[in-house]
């Protein structure tokens, strides 16, 4: 029988389990997460206008895991130890003869004052603390913006941003309340939305237009304060700031011997294998990988290298190769709470069809359709 270790039980996780049980119907599979809980982020966008609660987000996954012969440990990893074959966590040494690092990313919060600024992907707790601000403000200005790990290019989370910006403005302007509100956007990058693709750029900006949306765009940030946003270009007053900074690595990695990219992601190869260790795969936020500079740190592509984690540590068991790969690609739909724009890229070419209410219904039916399968 072979033990595998999956440390996470967010989407990359819950897919390697799938896909290690399809294979094996003998392996031995634990999960090592804080709970047995996932949490369907990209609902949370739906957090602030009530369209949906926490309880519609966060599944509890004993029933899965009860279907999968899933052991689930109730810990967090700290450390790696006999060439990956032993993980640390905080509820004790878990040996394995694979393990696959399914654990996520963490943001960076360097930038001076950034704690007065809600980061929404942190969690639901943080749309939340979004959904208390707006029903306790009468008016103001509202700043939403993103920025990236500039050691790695796709290490960041813009996406979500444009759909609080756009899901808050259809949400005031229901409340009949818009009038009392500026909305302003920021980032770093003179074209926002440039890892969609041209075409989305295009789209995006002008819909902020439409929607008298203002934007600071292509300068460096340097602080947050609890009345504004500074960046080189000058400075805005703001009375709530919506702020996704870039990604790096866990902090646990720190105390391993995992290879590392400059932007403190864990190295892998196309095959998801981590550089020079065996047996050793990692998927989702917490890798970097070799391909063009738009992949993108979303779900679905969390979902496709780890299937292919999953196969090739199969693979390795059966002492075959490890050679199944994962398409590069990028599907999201924009939503704004009654209407969506549908962008998909991938390396042949890209997709940006115009906001239409199916699409927002399309994101909702997917999400029903997606989370079944844990329920």
């Amino acid at each position: 029988m072979q033990k595998v270790t999956i440390v996470g039980s967010g989407f990359a996780a819950l897919t390697a389990v799938k896909t290690i049980r399809a294979k094996s119907s003998s392996a031995e599979i634990t999960v090592v997460s804080p709970k047995a809980e996932f949490h369907y982020l990209p609902g949370s966008i739906w957090i602030p206008s009530r369209i949906r609660e926490p309880r519609d987000l966060i599944i509890p996954l004993q029933p899965f895991f009860k279907r999968m012969g899933v052991n689930h440990v109730a810990g967090t990893a700290t450390g790696l130890s006999e060439d990956g074959r032993q993980l640390e966590t905080t509820a004790g040494l878990i040996e394995n003869d694979g393990l696959i690092i399914a654990s996520g990313g963490r943001f960076i919060k360097k930038l001076p004052g950034i704690e007065n600024a809600i980061t929404p992907c942190e969690g639901i707790d943080e749309t939340l603390k979004i959904r208390q601000r707006l029903s306790e403000m009468d008016g103001g200005t509202i700043a939403f913006g993103f920025a990236g790990n500039p050691k790695e290019p796709s290490a960041m989370r813009g996406g979500p941003m444009f759909e609080f910006l756009f899901g808050i403005d259809r949400q005031l302007r229901l409340e009949k309340r818009r009038d009392r509100f500026k909305l302003v956007f920021f980032t770093p990058a003179e074209n926002p939305g440039q890892r969609l693709g041209p075409k989305a750029v295009t789209g995006l900006v002008s819909e902020m237009k439409k929607r008298d949306i203002e934007t600071h765009l292509g300068n460096k940030m340097v602080k947050f304060t609890s009345t504004g946003v500074e960046t080189e270009g000058g400075q805005f007053n703001a009375d709530l700031i919506l702020f996704m900074p870039g990604m790096t690595g866990n902090q646990w990695f720190d105390n391993t011997s995992l290879p590392r990219s400059p932007g403190g992601l864990i190295k892998a190869d196309a095959q998801c294998r981590v550089e020079g260790m065996e047996r050793v795969y990692v998927a989702g936020d917490s890798g970097s990988f070799p391909g063009p500079d738009w992949m993108p740190k979303q779900a679905h592509m969390a979902d496709l290298q780890a299937e292919a984690a999953a196969k090739n540590l199969y693979a390795d068991w059966q002492g075959m190769p490890a050679e199944e790969t994962f398409k590069v690609e990028l599907v999201c739909i924009v939503d704004s709470q009654n209407s969506g724009m549908l962008v998909a890229r991938t390396m042949k070419r890209n997709i940006v069809m115009p906001n239409m209410r199916l699409f927002h219904w399309m994101k909702r039916l997917f999400e029903w359709w997606y989370l079944r399968q844990y329920r």
